[in-house]
């Protein structure tokens, strides 16, 4: 049941986010934004000044002005006036994208919201939020029927559906067009035609364009798709028909593993975009992700705004966009650029879209690959590369009014990368993680939107065909460039990431005058940003930034595996260093400097057990390494003697130290003679009195290394935990959850024989599917799990009671047939 009043949230900034002071709430200028009212006083109206809502240290390069033939330099005759208010179905950081773009113009915002939404940080930016529903996104974001609600009960006029859930959905358009509600994006039949990868690789092959071999038809019979992969030749794709973002993709190397492959798939794709269908093609070993961003309006113009490469990926989802792509010569750009304007003239587009390629590195050739009828979640790259807005594009051409720019006047300036900060374990496979953001701290945006880079300078004439220099960009060699950072974040410290959704936390943006300044911008800003609560892929990021072949963009869809052992270099020991700041964080918070040493009786605590000077022995853990011993020794005048020892490294003492927590997180210190300042988080253990882990976790920062230390809890604490622990029967045949997961399908039942590696669970977690398999062969002794069930992290699942060795051997014979 939908809630009869709108739920109305003070307004706070992106990409910082910064409470507004009640004094400057309390008069009413023509440049203020106000809430509308509403009957209760927790949703009185609040009027928000609009110089307020950004930092004064943040800088909003301006858009493209009149001088630019922005939508403001048309004739204000012709010009038709933007909506007044939308609806945006969706959430998370592109929900607060849109936000930011519509209050720029003026247009008030409605969110809508699941349950455990309510607090999301889209909520909060929004005009208006109403909650439509449980958190499966089957019951709340995929419910046409309450978005369309929330329409009329809201007064919005128009939706704008982001990425994702409904943003490729003909029919949602089709509805929302009978009841007199603009759908921000193309018209259904685009939709239909483009936004099905099987119909739209037809169309493409139709008009002499290359696509991959493989079968693009309806037929979903499983038996008939397996005949037909068979027909193709492994190893193939398999690739939900509808919707994106690497969901119901799967690639499968034999015919023996394409039963399973198929089955996960559609129940992915299910999930996702509430359709099963999938297609069948040839996987390209070797490509180059490389995609042409479209933009269109309905007076027959159409543009492309120049390519991204995406190619690094990981579970065939992108994790770092650049724009433009490396090593393009002007004849491809152009080639890739009009192939792209004719795919979407074809059928007859409206707004933005992608135009997907494999590209072929060693050839030069490329071929469709699908179309997305929809923003892209990299589209920041290419607002930076053309000083444009591509959601005040999508609104003034969702309001009826024709692009500003024609294609021989959209610039290309600079090189901007997007890094996108996931809660994930690169190290176990990538699998999302999900918890509370304990602690967050992120480098400082120097601006809020894409640059603008004044007028075009005109096209010399070349000898190139008329075609290519249509789609040769144009540079403006009279502009500046200075180093940008943006932050895309649709969370903030202390939001919590669930596991009902995708795990993306935030989206890096740099922009610099080459590829090289870009990319040394980006690995310092990923130095700076920190987080705690969740696992998070910030440190494998540097790693590829930093990678050499990276650097040299020899950038390919297979260059994480390819680069493996580069990107994931064995963990090394915790330095001297950060043994010492660990130790000496854990003293002064424990034992705090007296506040004031004025009167003997400040220090009478200390005194009674040594006076000002102590000692003290910290044991630290770190993963797969021996416990490190430092001894802390306190002397006059605020000054430590440190002892660290350890296994690997042997002992080392550091002399005189100078240390202060600066703030409950920052360590100043002086080892050796540096000064550092280092940040360090202490993550205590689960407050559930059935957790097993007893021992607080300590995050050091320092530098661009982040060392994790584990400080034991006492003893009768963890005998309480390991009592805990062996009282839950786990041994070697018991299989835990690996995060936090809602439980697809239970595979086995108690008593049943299994097969070491045989699936038993299969688990959705942040619409990744994850199977289990049993860990021995032997017999299932317990089964603690059921279908649609919510589990923990380390929650035992299955447990297998392996058999004896004699039969461990028949069992493995059999599993490797």
């Amino acid at each position: 049941m939908l809630p009869n009043t709108p739920r109305s949230i003070a307004s706070r900034a992106l990409p910082r986010i910064h409470r507004i002071a009640k004094s400057s709430r309390s008069t009413a200028t023509p440049n203020q934004l106000s809430r509308p009212g509403a009957s209760t006083a927790a949703c009185r109206s609040t009027l928000l000044p609009v110089a307020s809502l950004y930092p004064s240290h943040v800088s909003s390069r301006r858009f493209a002005s009149a001088a630019d033939a922005s939508f403001t330099s048309q004739d204000p005759s012709t010009h038709k006036p933007l909506f007044d208010k939308i609806l945006i179905a969706n959430r998370g950081e592109i929900a607060c994208r849109v936000i930011r773009t519509a209050r720029k113009l003026g247009v008030k915002t409605v969110a809508v919201y699941s349950d455990v939404d309510a607090d999301a940080l889209h909520v909060q930016l929004a005009d208006e939020a109403y909650c439509i529903g449980p958190a499966p996104s089957s019951e709340s974001y995929l419910r046409m029927d309450k978005i369309i609600d929330v329409c009329k009960r809201s007064g919005a006029q128009a939706v704008h559906p982001g990425y994702g859930f409904l943003s490729e959905n003909a029919e949602f358009a089709e509805r929302l067009a009978q009841d007199g509600i603009v759908f921000i994006g193309p018209p259904a039949s685009a939709i239909v035609s483009m936004g099905s990868k099987s119909e739209s690789k037809n169309i493409m092959s139709a008009a002499g364009v290359p696509v991959v071999p493989g079968y693009h038809g309806t037929n979903q019979d499983p038996a008939f798709l397996q005949q037909e992969a068979t027909r193709i030749g492994y190893p193939v794709l398999i690739k939900a028909v509808h919707g994106g973002g690497g969901k119901g993709m799967r690639i499968v190397e034999s015919a023996a593993d394409f039963v399973d492959a198929l089955a996960s798939a559609q129940r992915e794709a299910r999930s996702a975009f509430g359709n099963a269908d999938v297609l069948v093609e040839r996987f390209v070993t070797r490509p180059r992700h490389v995609e042409v961003q479209v933009f269109a309006d309905a007076h027959g113009g159409c543009v492309s705004l120049w390519e991204r490469d995406c190619s690094v990926q990981r579970r065939n989802q992108k994790i770092i966009e650049e724009a433009p792509a490396p090593g393009l010569g002007e004849g491809v750009r152009a080639e890739l650029s009009r192939r792209a304007v004719d795919a979407a003239r074809a059928v007859g587009y409206v707004g933005a879209g992608t135009v997907e390629f494999i590209f072929d590195n060693e050839t030069g050739k490329f071929f469709f690959m699908e179309m997305n009828t929809r923003l892209q979640v990299e589209h920041p790259v290419t607002e930076m590369i053309t000083g444009l807005d591509l959601v005040e594009w999508q609104l003034e051409v969702a309001a009826g009014n024709p692009l500003p720019l024609a294609q021989s006047a959209i610039p290309l300036v600079g090189h901007a990368f997007e890094a996108r900060i996931y809660a994930e374990n690169p190290r176990n496979n990538f699998l999302p993680d999900s918890g509370r953001l304990l602690y967050l701290s992120t480098p400082t945006p120097t601006h809020v939107f894409a640059p603008s880079f004044g007028a075009a300078e005109a096209l010399p004439t070349t000898s190139a065909s008329s075609a290519q220099q249509e789609f040769t960009p144009v540079v403006n060699t009279s502009a500046v460039l200075t180093p940008v950072v943006r932050l895309e974040q649709g969370f903030e410290q202390n939001a919590q990431i669930g596991v009902f959704y995708d795990p993306m936390i935030a989206k890096l943006v740099v922009h610099g005058r080459d590829r090289t300044e870009a990319l040394r911008m980006l690995r310092r800003a990923l130095e700076e940003y920190k987080v705690v609560g969740v696992a998070t892929n910030v440190e494998f990021l540097r790693a590829l930034a930093g990678n050499e072949a990276f650097e040299r963009a020899e950038v390919e869809t297979g260059f994480i595996p390819k680069h493996f052992d580069e990107l994931f270099p064995p963990v090394p020991e915790p330095s001297h260093e950060a043994l010492a700041q660990a130790a000496l964080f854990v003293v002064l918070r424990d034992h705090p400097a007296p506040p004031s040493l004025s009167s003997p009786w400040g220090t009478l605590a200390s005194r009674r057990f040594g006076g000002d000077v102590y000692d003290r022995t910290v044991t630290l853990h770190a993963e797969d390494v021996e416990p490190s011993i430092v001894h802390v020794k306190s002397l006059p005048g605020g000054l430590f003697d440190i002892t660290v020892t350890t296994a690997g490294a042997g002992e080392h003492t550091f002399r005189g130290v100078k240390a202060h927590l600066d703030t409950p997180t920052t360590l100043v210190t002086t080892l050796d003679g540096a000064l550092r300042r280092t940040t360090i988080v202490a993550q205590p253990p689960p407050a559930s009195p059935s957790a097993l882990v007893t021992d607080e976790r300590l995050h050091v920062f320092d530098g661009a290394r982040k060392t994790m230390l584990v400080l034991p809890a006492p003893a009768w604490v963890r005998a309480l935990g390991g009592a805990a622990a062996h009282g839950s029967g786990g041994g070697g045949g018991a299989l835990r959850a690996p995060m936090p997961s809602v439980v697809v399908e239970v595979r086995v039942h108690v008593g049943e024989r299994v097969e070491r590696g045989q699936p038993v669970v299969v688990l959705e977690s942040m619409k990744t599917e994850t199977v289990l398999r049993a860990p021995v062969g032997g017999v299932v002794r317990g089964v603690g799990c059921v279908k649609g069930e919510m589990v923990e992290e380390g929650r035992e699942l299955v447990d297998v009671r392996e058999e004896e060795v004699e039969e461990v051997g028949d069992v493995d014979a059999g599993a490797s047939k």
